[in-house]
């Protein structure tokens, strides 16, 4: 599974036949201005890496590469299966764990207000709410939290009937209506991770979490007095200019026009998952944005224009963990090298209907990478992050 998958399934993948899945590959730029900057062809590369992917049997993938010469938008495939419409330029989609690359901006913002210690206690700002079956916020820190060393349990393995999980593998078989329909509170979310017994000792090693996540949004309301979303909204999307990044409120359960369907395989059929309740996922992995956006989310924060050298310094900190053995988490931020050499950071996010693959290069070219339908498989994940990885290349 893809690093920042906070949503997974068991099942094999039911080819869909005669939905167009073979549909023109679409390359267009985004808006005159992009257009003069883009006025060379796209290497071949690209285009072949997206047929790869639909060769694969993924309904539609969407490369959006931004680079200080300009930026580009490479489609494959369909953004709609019903009626073979391509995705859409400028699509809005599902972004899942690069939520969290959002929260531990705050967090760090936070700290550089010397409002939050990075290795506070958790028990400091959140007092009783990491308590139960062995865990304790004392022993925890803010630090923890950002770089998935604290040992807490996922809540996706807990026993609620709309997230049921394998316990041995962590793996979501997700009951559809229910996931579909139930609006959680972080406190809810916090409190199924509570039942559970810490994986490990604090700061024995990094293995991602959603829980920890979660925690850095109750922790942003506690401090600040205000919703993580809102903060989110002041201290990034805002002053970033971001018009096509947010945070879906509460009931809000579709997405903003344009965007693609988003589908999900469960027992063996794919099903159109475009619309449901994201607050399981929070701030781990409930935000929308377009690809634009998040590459210039990324570019900016990753310039210096969201946090003083300080603590983008610590931002970038890595650690090895569980997801990608071949790369690093630092606070919030995925740290991986390219095939060709290039190294990248951002994050990355999986949330039933899309996939995203996200990365910003030493040079300022950022790409994000989007699916419509989450990969079941390691091999399918693996072409999904070949073919990113030859964008990054290409690019």
């Amino acid at each position: 599974m893809q690093i920042n998958a906070i949503f997974s399934t068991k099942s094999l993948r039911a080819v869909v036949a005669g939905t167009g899945l073979l549909a023109l590959l679409a390359v267009t730029a985004c808006g005159p201005e992009s257009r003069a900057a883009t006025a060379q062809p796209d290497r071949p590369e690209i285009r072949q890496a997206l047929e790869t992917v639909m060769r694969a049997g993924f309904p539609g993938v969407q490369a959006v590469i931004t680079s200080p010469s300009g930026e580009r938008t490479v489609s494959a495939g369909v953004g709609d299966i019903g009626t073979g419409a391509p995705i859409p330029d400028n699509a809005y989609v599902r972004i899942g764990s690069n939520t969290k690359s959002f929260v531990a901006t705050v967090v760090l913002q936070l700290v550089a207000e010397g409002k939050v210690e990075l290795d506070a206690p958790v028990e400091r700002y959140l007092p009783g709410v990491v308590r139960g079956s062995g865990n304790d916020g004392n022993r925890i820190t803010v630090r923890q939290l950002l770089q998935h060393t604290s040992g807490l349990p996922d809540y996706l393995a807990g026993g609620d009937p709309s997230l049921r999980a394998d316990r041995g593998t962590q793996q979501i078989e997700p009951d559809p209506e229910l996931i579909r329909l139930r609006h959680f509170s972080p406190a809810e979310l916090v409190g199924i991770a509570m039942t559970m017994p810490p994986q490990y000792e604090p700061g024995a090693r990094s293995v991602y979490t959603n829980t920890n996540y979660i925690l850095l949004g109750m922790l942003i309301d506690q401090v600040t007095g205000r919703p993580a979303a809102a903060e989110i909204a002041t201290r990034i999307i805002e002053p970033l200019g971001l018009r096509d990044t947010y945070f879906p409120t509460a009931g809000d359960t579709g997405l903003r026009a344009p965007h693609p369907r988003g589908y999900q395989e469960i027992n063996g059929t794919r099903i159109d998952f475009t619309d449901f309740d994201p607050s399981w996922g929070g701030t781990a992995g409930a935000m929308i944005a377009t690809g634009s956006d998040l590459n210039r989310f990324f570019i900016a924060l990753l310039a210096g224009e969201l946090l003083p050298p300080a603590q983008l310094e610590q931002m970038r900190q890595t650690v090895p963990f569980d997801r990608m053995p071949s790369a690093g988490y630092g606070l919030g931020l995925v740290e991986q090298t390219t095939s060709c050499g290039k190294k990248t950071f951002a994050h990355g996010g999986s949330i039933p209907g899309f996939d995203t693959r996200t990365g910003v290069t030493a040079e300022g070219v950022a790409v994000t990478l989007t699916v419509n339908e989450l990969p079941t498989s390691a091999d399918e994940s693996k072409i999904i992050e070949q073919a990113f990885d030859t964008v990054v290349c290409a690019s």
